[in-house]
Protein backbone atom coordinates (compact mmCIF):
# COMPACT_ATOMS: atom_id res chain seq x y z
CA UNK A 1 0.00 0.00 0.00
CA UNK A 2 3.08 2.41 0.91
CA UNK A 3 4.17 1.85 -2.69
CA UNK A 4 0.99 2.58 -4.39
CA UNK A 5 1.00 5.57 -2.46
CA UNK A 6 3.78 6.80 -3.55
CA UNK A 7 3.41 6.05 -6.95
CA UNK A 8 0.26 7.94 -6.99
CA UNK A 9 2.02 11.25 -5.40
CA UNK A 10 4.67 11.11 -8.41
CA UNK A 11 1.97 10.45 -11.36
CA UNK A 12 -0.26 13.17 -9.75
CA UNK A 13 0.01 17.22 -8.88
CA UNK A 14 0.35 18.21 -5.59
CA UNK A 15 -2.21 20.77 -5.94
CA UNK A 16 -4.79 17.52 -6.80
CA UNK A 17 -3.75 15.32 -4.24
CA UNK A 18 -4.99 18.62 -2.24
CA UNK A 19 -8.25 18.87 -3.51
CA UNK A 20 -9.03 15.10 -3.06
CA UNK A 21 -7.69 15.02 0.20
CA UNK A 22 -10.43 18.00 0.70
CA UNK A 23 -13.31 16.89 -0.62
CA UNK A 24 -12.45 13.22 0.79
CA UNK A 25 -12.83 14.34 4.21
CA UNK A 26 -16.02 16.79 3.80
CA UNK A 27 -18.41 14.52 4.43
CA UNK A 28 -17.85 15.78 8.39
CA UNK A 29 -18.69 19.19 7.51
CA UNK A 30 -21.32 18.95 5.08
CA UNK A 31 -23.36 17.36 8.06
CA UNK A 32 -21.95 20.38 10.21
CA UNK A 33 -23.21 22.76 7.64
CA UNK A 34 -26.28 21.09 7.32
CA UNK A 35 -26.95 20.98 11.22
CA UNK A 36 -26.15 24.82 11.40
CA UNK A 37 -28.45 25.71 8.16
CA UNK A 38 -31.10 23.75 10.36
CA UNK A 39 -29.80 25.22 13.63
CA UNK A 40 -29.74 28.76 12.16
CA UNK A 41 -33.46 28.02 10.96
CA UNK A 42 -34.73 27.11 14.37
CA UNK A 43 -33.33 30.06 15.83
CA UNK A 44 -35.04 32.25 13.07
CA UNK A 45 -38.22 31.33 14.54
CA UNK A 46 -37.57 32.07 18.22
CA UNK A 47 -37.93 36.17 19.52
CA UNK A 48 -34.34 37.88 18.69
CA UNK A 49 -31.60 37.30 21.60
CA UNK A 50 -30.55 40.38 22.95
CA UNK A 51 -28.27 38.45 25.23
CA UNK A 52 -24.31 39.01 22.78
CA UNK A 53 -23.22 36.23 24.93
CA UNK A 54 -25.72 33.76 24.37
CA UNK A 55 -25.37 35.29 20.54
CA UNK A 56 -21.84 34.17 19.97
CA UNK A 57 -22.83 30.46 21.85
CA UNK A 58 -25.57 29.66 19.29
CA UNK A 59 -24.04 30.74 16.55
CA UNK A 60 -20.98 28.78 17.35
CA UNK A 61 -20.18 26.05 14.43
CA UNK A 62 -16.58 24.44 13.35
CA UNK A 63 -15.86 23.37 9.72
CA UNK A 64 -11.90 24.12 9.52
CA UNK A 65 -11.33 25.91 12.96
CA UNK A 66 -10.38 24.31 16.17
CA UNK A 67 -13.76 25.01 17.76
CA UNK A 68 -17.08 26.99 17.17
CA UNK A 69 -15.00 30.24 15.87
CA UNK A 70 -16.01 29.56 12.31
CA UNK A 71 -19.42 30.16 13.52
CA UNK A 72 -18.93 33.49 15.44
CA UNK A 73 -16.54 34.80 12.73
CA UNK A 74 -19.37 34.01 9.71
CA UNK A 75 -21.97 35.68 12.78
CA UNK A 76 -19.80 38.87 13.18
CA UNK A 77 -19.12 39.62 9.65
CA UNK A 78 -22.78 38.88 9.02
CA UNK A 79 -23.50 42.22 11.35
CA UNK A 80 -20.47 44.62 10.15
CA UNK A 81 -20.19 43.77 6.89
CA UNK A 82 -17.16 42.69 5.04
CA UNK A 83 -14.46 45.35 3.01
CA UNK A 84 -12.41 43.43 0.68
CA UNK A 85 -12.25 39.87 2.53
CA UNK A 86 -8.88 39.87 3.40
CA UNK A 87 -7.32 38.69 6.51
CA UNK A 88 -3.82 37.60 8.43
CA UNK A 89 -3.34 34.85 10.56
CA UNK A 90 -0.46 33.69 12.55
CA UNK A 91 0.34 30.49 14.51
CA UNK A 92 -1.66 27.97 11.89
CA UNK A 93 0.64 24.88 11.91
CA UNK A 94 -0.18 22.99 8.62
CA UNK A 95 -3.13 25.14 7.93
CA UNK A 96 -5.43 22.96 8.08
CA UNK A 97 -7.60 23.86 11.09
CA UNK A 98 -7.51 27.49 11.66
CA UNK A 99 -9.80 30.36 11.39
CA UNK A 100 -9.39 31.63 8.47
CA UNK A 101 -9.30 28.15 6.42
CA UNK A 102 -13.07 28.55 5.45
CA UNK A 103 -13.01 32.03 4.43
CA UNK A 104 -9.77 30.62 1.48
CA UNK A 105 -11.36 27.75 0.89
CA UNK A 106 -15.09 28.53 0.34
CA UNK A 107 -15.43 32.03 0.27
CA UNK A 108 -13.02 33.48 -1.51
CA UNK A 109 -11.44 35.65 0.71
CA UNK A 110 -7.39 36.09 0.38
CA UNK A 111 -4.55 36.87 3.07
CA UNK A 112 -1.34 36.17 4.73
CA UNK A 113 -0.62 33.19 6.97
CA UNK A 114 2.56 32.88 9.27
CA UNK A 115 3.76 29.49 10.72
CA UNK A 116 7.16 29.35 12.38
CA UNK A 117 7.78 25.88 12.27
CA UNK A 118 9.64 25.01 8.64
CA UNK A 119 7.57 21.90 8.06
CA UNK A 120 4.19 22.95 8.93
CA UNK A 121 4.94 25.74 6.66
CA UNK A 122 5.55 23.62 3.78
CA UNK A 123 2.82 21.81 4.26
CA UNK A 124 0.50 24.89 4.31
CA UNK A 125 2.14 26.13 1.08
CA UNK A 126 0.74 22.63 0.12
CA UNK A 127 -2.63 22.64 1.10
CA UNK A 128 -3.14 25.85 0.05
CA UNK A 129 -1.93 25.79 -3.28
CA UNK A 130 -4.05 27.24 -5.82
CA UNK A 131 -5.94 29.60 -3.53
CA UNK A 132 -5.44 33.10 -3.12
CA UNK A 133 -3.38 32.65 0.19
CA UNK A 134 0.03 33.68 0.68
CA UNK A 135 2.12 30.95 2.98
CA UNK A 136 5.25 32.29 4.95
CA UNK A 137 8.13 30.88 7.43
CA UNK A 138 8.73 33.32 10.10
CA UNK A 139 9.30 33.47 13.83
CA UNK A 140 7.11 36.42 15.25
CA UNK A 141 8.55 38.67 17.32
CA UNK A 142 7.27 42.02 18.46
CA UNK A 143 10.54 43.10 16.32
CA UNK A 144 9.50 42.24 12.65
CA UNK A 145 5.99 41.57 12.76
CA UNK A 146 5.73 44.53 10.83
CA UNK A 147 8.11 44.22 8.65
CA UNK A 148 6.67 40.93 7.38
CA UNK A 149 3.67 42.47 6.96
CA UNK A 150 5.04 45.23 4.76
CA UNK A 151 7.50 42.91 3.13
CA UNK A 152 4.70 41.11 1.90
CA UNK A 153 2.36 44.04 0.58
CA UNK A 154 -0.01 43.85 3.74
CA UNK A 155 -0.40 47.41 5.21
CA UNK A 156 -3.57 49.74 5.76
CA UNK A 157 -7.03 47.88 6.68
CA UNK A 158 -8.10 44.19 6.35
CA UNK A 159 -10.87 42.56 7.38
CA UNK A 160 -9.86 40.18 9.77
CA UNK A 161 -6.69 39.60 11.72
CA UNK A 162 -5.58 36.45 13.77
CA UNK A 163 -3.05 36.05 16.43
CA UNK A 164 -2.41 32.51 18.07
CA UNK A 165 0.92 31.97 18.89
CA UNK A 166 1.18 30.78 22.25
CA UNK A 167 3.44 32.63 23.79
CA UNK A 168 3.92 36.53 22.75
CA UNK A 169 0.39 37.44 21.71
CA UNK A 170 0.02 40.53 23.86
CA UNK A 171 3.69 41.90 22.77
CA UNK A 172 2.86 41.32 19.35
CA UNK A 173 -0.34 42.80 18.91
CA UNK A 174 0.82 45.92 21.02
CA UNK A 175 3.37 46.55 18.77
CA UNK A 176 1.15 46.31 15.23
CA UNK A 177 1.34 49.07 13.05
CA UNK A 178 1.45 48.60 9.92
CA UNK A 179 -1.98 46.92 9.49
CA UNK A 180 -5.16 48.30 11.10
CA UNK A 181 -7.82 45.26 11.64
CA UNK A 182 -11.51 45.44 11.72
CA UNK A 183 -11.65 42.27 13.39
CA UNK A 184 -9.03 40.82 15.89
CA UNK A 185 -9.30 37.08 17.28
CA UNK A 186 -6.51 36.17 19.75
CA UNK A 187 -6.36 33.36 21.92
CA UNK A 188 -6.27 33.80 25.75
CA UNK A 189 -4.95 31.37 28.38
CA UNK A 190 -7.75 30.70 30.64
CA UNK A 191 -5.09 29.50 33.22
CA UNK A 192 -4.07 32.99 33.99
CA UNK A 193 -8.18 33.47 35.62
CA UNK A 194 -9.15 36.77 35.68
CA UNK A 195 -6.40 38.27 36.82
CA UNK A 196 -5.01 41.58 34.27
CA UNK A 197 -1.70 39.21 33.49
CA UNK A 198 0.92 37.85 30.52
CA UNK A 199 4.23 36.59 30.39
CA UNK A 200 7.13 38.22 30.10
CA UNK A 201 8.21 39.20 26.86
CA UNK A 202 11.35 36.57 25.54
CA UNK A 203 12.16 36.64 22.12
CA UNK A 204 12.67 33.40 21.77
CA UNK A 205 9.95 31.98 23.90
CA UNK A 206 8.89 28.36 23.18
CA UNK A 207 5.48 27.38 25.09
CA UNK A 208 6.54 23.99 26.62
CA UNK A 209 10.34 24.01 26.53
CA UNK A 210 9.31 26.99 29.28
CA UNK A 211 6.93 24.82 31.62
CA UNK A 212 6.12 21.28 30.69
CA UNK A 213 2.55 21.68 31.17
CA UNK A 214 1.85 24.23 28.91
CA UNK A 215 -0.13 26.50 30.80
CA UNK A 216 2.90 29.26 30.70
CA UNK A 217 2.15 31.21 27.20
CA UNK A 218 0.35 34.52 26.16
CA UNK A 219 -2.33 36.21 28.15
CA UNK A 220 -5.26 36.21 30.23
CA UNK A 221 -8.33 37.67 28.56
CA UNK A 222 -8.59 40.45 30.91
CA UNK A 223 -4.96 41.79 29.76
CA UNK A 224 -6.06 41.53 26.21
CA UNK A 225 -9.15 43.25 27.13
CA UNK A 226 -7.22 46.54 28.38
CA UNK A 227 -4.79 46.43 25.50
CA UNK A 228 -7.67 46.15 23.07
CA UNK A 229 -9.63 49.42 24.65
CA UNK A 230 -6.17 50.87 24.35
CA UNK A 231 -6.05 50.19 20.75
CA UNK A 232 -9.25 51.40 20.21
CA UNK A 233 -11.31 47.93 20.17
CA UNK A 234 -14.22 45.99 22.02
CA UNK A 235 -14.52 43.04 23.56
CA UNK A 236 -17.47 41.27 21.63
CA UNK A 237 -17.17 37.74 23.29
CA UNK A 238 -15.27 34.90 23.37
CA UNK A 239 -15.93 30.97 22.33
CA UNK A 240 -17.41 28.56 24.66
CA UNK A 241 -13.95 26.49 24.24
CA UNK A 242 -12.07 28.87 26.69
CA UNK A 243 -9.70 29.66 23.60
CA UNK A 244 -10.46 32.45 21.72
CA UNK A 245 -11.68 35.93 22.26
CA UNK A 246 -12.98 38.50 19.61
CA UNK A 247 -12.59 42.07 19.67
CA UNK A 248 -14.33 44.44 16.84
CA UNK A 249 -12.85 47.85 16.06
CA UNK A 250 -15.00 50.50 17.94
CA UNK A 251 -15.64 52.78 15.17
CA UNK A 252 -17.54 49.42 13.22
CA UNK A 253 -18.96 47.88 16.11
CA UNK A 254 -21.00 51.02 16.99
CA UNK A 255 -24.73 49.99 17.01
CA UNK A 256 -23.83 46.43 16.53
CA UNK A 257 -22.06 45.12 19.22
CA UNK A 258 -21.62 45.65 22.97
CA UNK A 259 -18.43 46.30 24.52
CA UNK A 260 -18.50 43.40 26.73
CA UNK A 261 -16.01 43.02 30.62
CA UNK A 262 -13.96 39.66 30.52
CA UNK A 263 -16.11 38.83 33.61
CA UNK A 264 -19.01 38.44 31.61
CA UNK A 265 -17.96 36.35 28.43
CA UNK A 266 -14.79 33.88 30.16
CA UNK A 267 -14.85 30.68 29.56
CA UNK A 268 -12.69 28.32 31.06
CA UNK A 269 -10.36 25.58 29.07
CA UNK A 270 -12.65 22.36 29.86
CA UNK A 271 -9.80 20.33 28.38
CA UNK A 272 -7.18 22.21 31.22
CA UNK A 273 -9.51 21.52 33.87
CA UNK A 274 -10.09 17.67 33.25
CA UNK A 275 -6.27 17.52 32.88
CA UNK A 276 -4.83 19.54 35.27
CA UNK A 277 -8.02 20.63 37.66
CA UNK A 278 -9.52 23.60 38.37
CA UNK A 279 -7.87 26.85 37.48
CA UNK A 280 -6.18 27.58 41.24
CA UNK A 281 -4.70 24.46 40.55
CA UNK A 282 -3.21 25.26 37.30
CA UNK A 283 -2.34 28.49 38.15
CA UNK A 284 -0.21 27.20 41.44
CA UNK A 285 1.61 25.37 38.75
CA UNK A 286 3.52 28.40 37.31
CA UNK A 287 2.95 31.21 39.53
CA UNK A 288 7.00 31.17 40.27
CA UNK A 289 7.38 32.22 36.13
CA UNK A 290 7.73 35.38 35.19
CA UNK A 291 4.29 37.30 34.47
CA UNK A 292 3.77 41.16 33.47
CA UNK A 293 0.76 43.18 35.36
CA UNK A 294 -1.07 45.16 33.16
CA UNK A 295 -2.60 48.46 34.06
Amino acid sequence: MGKLKNIIKKIIPSSLLEDYKRFHSSDSRITMIENHIRNKWLLEKLPKINDQKLAFRLNEFKIFSQTGEDGIINYIFSKIGIKDKTFVEFGIQDGKECNTANLSLNFGWSGLLIEGDKNFAEKAKEYYSGKPVKVVNAFITKDNINKIFLDNSIRGEIDLLCIDIDGNDYWVWKEINSIKPRVVVVEYNSAFGIKPITISYKPDFERLKKHKSGLYFGASLSALAKLGKERGYILAGCCSSGFNAFFIRKDIAKNKFSEMSSEKVFYEDAGNNKKFGDLSNQFDKIKNLGFEHIK
